[in-house]
């Protein structure tokens, strides 16, 4: 569905643009018993400037003793009206910062941890961005749909947007 050639970025500044919109990514971690277990969580930093993603959790929740037995996480965000996805993945570790827990706190985060920027179960969590797949379709509906009907008539797999990879500086 997607153009054949890979691009290469690198930096923070294409990924930030590709998921600045959007709300809600799917943290994906290992169960104890090895299965992949995904779940909505909110990033929030919407500007990536340290090579991370940040996040709020619950301490006493399944993500972080997920991750505090295998660290290797994925990240996956789509937003289906830009046709835009992303998938993250890197290493997460909770992170004992409180200035950085200030600059980060919002009130969506308050809706889940009532004391606040110091509540004890408030775990901020950062992934250290290892490698990042994007996918970006620029065309619009109109000229996906001709293109999926020609490849339908020609044999030929149409050719949509652009699939890239990202790395950190």
């Amino acid at each position: 569905m997607y153009d054949a050639h890979d691009q290469t970025a690198h930096g923070s500044d294409k990924l930030s643009e590709l998921i600045k919109d959007i709300k809600f990514a799917m943290f994906t971690t290992h169960k104890v018993h090895g299965h992949l277990h995904s779940r909505p969580m909110t990033t929030q930093n919407k500007r990536i400037d340290d090579d991370s993603l940040w996040f709020f959790m619950s301490r006493a929740g399944d993500p972080v003793s997920e991750f505090r037995g295998d660290d290797q996480v994925n990240v996956s965000y789509a937003n289906p009206s830009s046709d835009t996805y992303v998938s993250v993945t890197g290493v997460a570790h909770v992170v004992e910062d409180m200035a950085k827990k200030k600059a980060l706190w919002n009130k969506g985060a308050q809706a889940w941890f009532k004391g606040g920027v110091d509540d004890p179960d408030l775990a901020l969590v950062r992934v250290r961005i290892e490698h990042a797949d994007y996918w970006d379709v620029k065309e619009n509906k109109v000229v996906q749909l001709y293109k999926m009907a020609e490849a339908a008539v020609t044999g030929k797999p149409p050719k949509l947007g652009e699939h890239g990879h990202v790395r950190p500086d």
